[in-house]
């Protein structure tokens, strides 16, 4: 033990914290709850989380907002660079390190060095919440679902037991899936989207399907400064708002589900089904309009950074200093994505149809297709000296 016996435990209210909470309590710990709202739940939820809580023994349940740091550290830089993983997931689960960043100075506040969380040794989560501990300090982690693992193969059992013996009742959920939902998206497991099979009707959560969509046609305008989304339809709007009001509207017309198969970091595939319109329709608006004032260069080279940053953030380096290089590049390349974009969709697609900036490379003497401000003889010059590598390879080697 370290100078003080309290443990802050990243706490959802499901059935592996629940088990946490009783787990860490028959250690000797005294349990501080704590619950990062980053969005995606309502307050009755909320209540029943602190409720729960309390239920299960702790000394003290903190609710702690999250929205801001969310936006500022992950969704800023994701629309910078463009990146999901494998070119598709756009890493909804990163969330997770804010959460992490929450706690710890909950911690601190509290004066103690302990922090637990509910993660498995199966997924991916455990990498993002035991690297960041470490990147962020000095701290005891305590994983009682994992260590539980060493004992039993049987973990939901065991931690139905514990439950009982507590007189703890365990709610019967009323989903066949494990659902997550937070501002950036909602993620969907189970059942048979983990075998490959084509899932259920009721995996459309905030997507809604053909059946539902609206009939009308819905157009609207986000605005950016320095490649940060700052307006929807001309009004001023916060970061989270307008995420929040973007999956509100774009999931109306069944806007950005995707099925997602991932490689675990561990060795397992990971096949998911995810809902992320607002991310969507804000990543599709931005590389419309960083691509139509970024140079040539600039927008060739965006897809090697949008690589690696992926990379880093999906397998749990979020805090490594490489990722800060990345980023600092990524400011930079985004300095003049300033301007607006509207969007467009009558159900199912988005499509930027329309992009205005002060910063548009376009030349006032030249229309793709249509005029040019160069004459036919210069064009001429260009293509055969950009081609003469080519044109002197096929020379020499016909002669094989």
């Amino acid at each position: 033990m370290l100078e003080k016996n309290i443990v802050v435990l990243a706490f959802s209210g499901g059935l592996d914290t629940s088990y946490c909470v009783l787990a860490l309590k028959q250690q000797g710990f005294e349990v501080h709850t704590a619950f990062v709202d980053t969005g995606g739940i309502s307050a009755e939820q909320k209540q029943w989380i602190a409720e729960r809580a309390r239920a299960l023994g702790a000394v003290e349940h903190h609710e702690l907002d999250a929205a801001q740091p969310l936006w500022d550290q992950f969704v800023v830089p994701l629309l910078w660079s463009g990146a999901r993983m494998l070119e598709q997931y756009p890493m909804l689960c990163s969330d997770r390190y804010v959460i992490v960043q929450q706690c710890l100075a909950l911690a601190d506040k509290l004066g103690t060095k302990h922090f637990a969380h509910g993660c498995t040794g199966m997924g991916n989560d455990q990498l993002r919440f035991d690297q960041s501990v470490r990147s962020l300090g000095d701290y005891q982690i305590h994983a009682p679902i994992r260590e539980l693992q060493r004992e039993t193969s049987n973990v939901r059992a065991h931690e139905l037991e514990l439950m009982a013996e507590a007189g703890v009742e365990v709610p019967t959920s009323n989903s066949r899936y494990s659902i997550n939902e937070n501002l950036l998206g909602v993620t969907l497991s189970g059942q048979e989207i983990d075998e490959f099979g084509v899932p259920g009707e009721d995996t459309h959560v905030w997507c809604r399907p053909r059946s539902e969509w609206p009939e009308q046609r819905l157009e609207l305008t986000l605005g950016f400064e320095a490649g940060r989304a700052v307006s929807l339809d001309g009004e001023p709007m916060a970061g989270p708002a307008l995420l929040a009001e973007l999956n509100r509207r774009l999931g109306a017309y069944g806007v950005g589900r995707h099925i997602y198969t991932g490689d675990v970091s561990i060795g397992l595939k990971g096949r998911i089904v995810f809902e992320c319109p607002g991310v969507d329709g804000l990543m599709l608006a931005q590389r419309a309009l960083r691509e139509a004032v970024n140079t040539r260069l600039q927008n060739q080279f965006q897809q090697t950074i949008a690589n690696r940053w992926a990379e880093l953030v999906y397998t749990g380096f979020f805090f490594e200093p490489h990722k800060a290089d990345l980023e600092a590049y990524l400011k930079s390349a985004n300095s003049h994505v300033t301007g607006v974009v509207r969007l467009a969709t009558e159900g199912g697609v988005v499509h930027p149809v329309a992009v205005g900036s002060r910063y548009l490379l376009k030349d006032p003497g030249a229309v793709y297709a249509q005029s040019a401000s160069w004459t036919p003889e210069e064009a001429e010059g260009f293509v055969k000296l950009i081609g003469q590598s080519s044109t002197l390879a096929a020379r020499v080697r016909s002669q094989e």
